[in-house]
Formats: structure tokens, sequence, C-alpha cells
């Protein structure tokens, strides 16, 4: 594909120490993946499928635009499309448009990938603009203050910490039982309506297991100050566990804790109350994240940016109205 002079396609290993000096033009060293900087790093993660970049070249092969399939859930065929990066000479050039279109012709042929997601900033709403007018996404859930101010310190386009909204687009179906947590109905029918696949729906009514023990897996993301808490199994233990979990988590720099349950248990709901009576607010649904489709729910220490967070789709407005008129119910 070209636009003028430009041409996009997927990545080369000469490619890689192209990639690492955009990342460094536009964001100085501050960018938190930090594999872009890495040229040899960047390159075995394409060999091995984590990591498929796509990359916008000029005709002397200088690398002006970057975004990647990366993997990014508990299920391996969940691949987010992000770190995304244009060169500022090149900011009017239409170069994500051009990324955008190349991913919409190839990504029924990508191998591997279930599912994928855009994460685009809250920060501005073009990236979230230019995604929705290239490929069918569907909006299903927002992180609040995902990113600190300082990641964008460079560009100049954050006065708080930034949010992001979570878009996904289904490769693969994947019709499967989804339990509802009674005080999330509303908000989960709304989401579930417009999804690109089918689901059979069921009111969570279920007590923990005693027979399952907690598993948590937890990542921490010190640049960003956030925690991440993935809850591959759930048993009568939870509390227990995920109090523990969470007392380690906090004593480190963390502002953000967030939380992936399995929305195909059936005793879902007993742990979304477990973690509203401990400050946490819904967040979304990650469809195929554990196989079976995630609830997100997280928690801000702080005050959310809630002046910093712009969206484009009146979808995506919507479900923040749901996101903050459940932190508002916690936060009074």
């Amino acid at each position: 594909m070209e636009n003028k002079e430009l041409t996009v396609g997927f990545f080369r290993r000469e490619d890689a120490e192209g990639v690492a000096r955009l990342f460094a033009e536009v964001y100085g060293d501050s960018y938190p993946a930090r594999i872009v900087y890495e040229p040899d790093r960047l390159i075995a993660a394409y060999e091995n499928r984590d990591n498929i970049p796509v990359v916008v070249r000029t005709p002397e092969n200088r690398v002006v635009g970057y975004s990647s399939f990366f993997r990014a859930a508990p299920d391996k065929g969940v691949y987010e499309k992000g770190n995304g990066a244009v060169a500022m000479d090149y900011r009017n050039a239409g170069i994500m448009g051009m990324i955008f279109r190349f991913v919409k012709e190839v990504m029924q042929d990508l191998p591997d990938i279930k599912v994928f997601f855009g994460e685009p900033v809250c920060n501005h709403i073009y990236i979230q603009k230019a995604a929705l007018a290239n490929l069918p996404f569907v909006e299903t859930a927002i992180e609040v203050d995902l990113m600190p101010a300082e990641a964008y310190e460079k560009e100049k386009s954050a006065s708080g910490r930034v949010s992001t909204l979570l878009m996904f687009i289904t490769v693969v179906p994947k019709p499967h039982a989804v339990y509802i947590p009674h005080v999330y109905a509303g908000y989960l029918g709304y989401i579930y309506d417009g999804l690109d696949d089918r689901r059979s729906f069921f009111a969570s009514e279920g007590s923990l297991p005693p027979e399952r023990q907690t598993r948590i897996d937890t990542e921490i993301f010190d640049f960003a100050q956030v925690a991440r808490l993935s809850v591959s199994e759930a048993g009568q233990d939870f509390e227990k566990v995920f109090t523990a979990e969470e007392g380690r988590v906090l004593s480190g720099n963390v502002n953000v804790i967030q939380v992936w349950l399995r929305l195909s248990w059936p005793w879902v709901g007993e742990a979304v109350a477990l973690l509203k009576r401990n400050g946490y607010f819904f967040g979304g649904v990650f469809p195929q994240w554990f196989g079976e489709d995630g609830l997100f729910m997280q928690k801000v220490l702080a005050q959310p940016n809630w002046e910093g967070v712009h969206l484009f789709s009146e979808r995506a407005k919507k479900i923040l109205e749901f996101i903050r008129a459940d932190w508002e119910r916690g936060a009074t």
C-alpha cells in the first residue's frame, strides 16, 4: 500500500534500529514499552510471534510510523494493537490511517490472532477517531488513569494521568456462557448489545466454590505506577488471598490497581461484591481475555482525572458514564 512516497507493511529485521530512533524522537527515553528501544529484543519477539509490528517507511527506508500487535492477555490468542508512534515531521501525512487500512486488509489472515484490541489514549480523540473510521472496533472498557502524564511530557499533550479506551475486534468467534453480576446487569447489557460476537447470558447467583483455590497472577509496571491482577481462579479463599495480594502491591509505589475476573464463573458476582466493598469500580468487558470473557474492575488511589478523559464516540461516552457512576457510588 502506498500513500504518496510512503509504504506500509510488516516489520523487517532491518527496521529495528529505525524503530528505536523513531520512539526516541517522539518520546525521548520515557516510552514505557521498553522493547521499542531494544532492537535485538524487538527482533526476537517478532520471530516468536509475541510481537507483530507494522511500520511505515520512506523511500530511503526511514521508519516514520509504527504500531504493533503484541500478546497482552492470559489467553495467547488475544493481542493488543498499540505502541504507536509517528515521526514529528510526518504528523499530517495520514500515517495512522495507512496502518489501520493495512491491518483491515490483512487481519483475517493474521496467524494466531483470535481477538485483538486497541487502547487509544484519551488525552485527545485523534487516534480513537482514526481507529473507528478504518476498522470495525467495538468499544468495551476504559482504563482510568492508566498512564502518568510524564509519558507525554515531550509532546505536552497531558496535564494529568491519562486514561485509555479499550476497543476490540473478534477475528475468530467464541460463543460461550457469560454470567452477569446483578449490580452490573444494565452496564453489561449495553456493552454486549454492541459486541461483534454471540454470547449466552445467565444471572450470576452461585457462591464461591470451596473446592477451588484462588490463583492471582500479578504484574507491576513501575513507571506507570500500575498493578495488574489477573484472577485465573477464585474459591472460598478469594477474600483472604486477594486482600493479602493487594496489601503486598500497595506496599510499593502503586497508584492504580486493575483486576480481571472470569465472566464464565457462575459465582463471579460474589467476587465482584467483595471488590466493590474494597473500593473497586466497574471498568468494562475484555472479550476472550481468558479464552472466555473477562470483567475488568479498577481502583484509583487518588482523585481520577475525569476532566482529562476525552472521548470521540457516543458509545465510549456512555461507558464512561457507567464507570464514573459506579466510582461515585463507592466514593460517597
